[in-house]
């Protein structure tokens, strides 16, 4: 196993490297012939087994969204079996259009922290929707349990990190969503420096993510700024798609354990 270094997180214990999961639904922000590729790969078998890859390379956390039905269904085989993993659930108003059940949903399959999708932080953000946060993030934290606002741009995240409504923060490095000019799949690289400042002023916990630019970026430089620039206490959401590479878990988790070592 990989000694991965881990950090308390919101009340949890979260290694550094979690491992995403845009490849298991087919989110490739590519193309969609990678789209088609990549659902094909992901069967609810794979995917269970490339959590206990994940487990065994020393990763103890996953996020997944609330909207793919056949990785859902991974998720709730997978905790109900007793997986050792612990899931960070990020919510859309997709398939679940009442954000609150949406939240009641994912708690009773076994959510240890949610957060709200960037397209929906983004949303807010455009509107000045500050009540409907608010009205979330209150339903979430009677639960008992972290909640969190994700977003493309980093003025949305200051902007809800101005109204403190949640513990933390999930921070794209690609103001790849819907706020930029002209909309749709864009990846620039100067969006990288606000992007990773945003993390360092929010004084909460961070994640950051899409820190390869959704496979453009080769992955040790990615893990080495994406270490170097945000805050101690922050981690990384990594998605891995083993058809480009069976052992990509385990080699990603390997590389960031050297970083990290390196860098103590």
């Amino acid at each position: 196993m990989t000694d991965l270094p881990q950090v308390a997180f919101c009340g949890l214990q979260v290694t550094r490297l979690i491992l995403g999961a845009n490849p298991f639904g087919g989110y490739s922000h590519q193309s969609e012939a990678r789209d088609a590729e990549m659902r094909a790969y992901h069967t609810v078998e794979r995917i269970h087994e490339t959590w206990q890859r994940a487990e065994a390379a020393g990763i103890n956390t996953i996020i997944t969204n609330n909207e793919t039905p056949h990785v859902l269904q991974a998720v709730r085989e997978y905790l109900a079996a007793g997986g050792a993993l612990q899931w960070i659930a990020q919510l859309n108003c997709r398939s679940q259009p009442d954000m609150l059940r949406a939240i009641d949903e994912a708690l009773a399959i076994g959510a240890q922290a949610v957060y709200f999708h960037g397209w929906q932080i983004d949303e807010a953000y455009r509107v000045r929707d500050e009540a409907r946060l608010r009205q979330w993030s209150q339903h979430a934290r009677r639960a008992g349990i972290p909640v969190g606002a994700a977003g493309h741009a980093p003025e949305a995240h200051l902007w809800v990190d101005s109204l403190d409504l949640v513990d933390f923060h999930c921070v794209c490095f690609f103001n790849c969503g819907s706020l930029h000019a002209g909309g749709g799949e864009h990846f620039d690289l100067q969006d990288i420096f606000p992007a990773t400042e945003a993390i360092r002023t929010i004084h909460k916990p961070c994640i950051g993510y899409k820190i390869m630019g959704a496979g453009r970026i080769e992955a040790r430089m990615a893990f080495e700024y994406a270490f170097a620039r945000i805050k101690p206490g922050d981690v990384v959401n990594v998605g891995m798609h083993r058809g480009d590479r069976d052992d990509m878990v385990a080699h990603n988790a390997a590389l960031v354990s050297e970083i990290l070592s390196a860098g103590q």
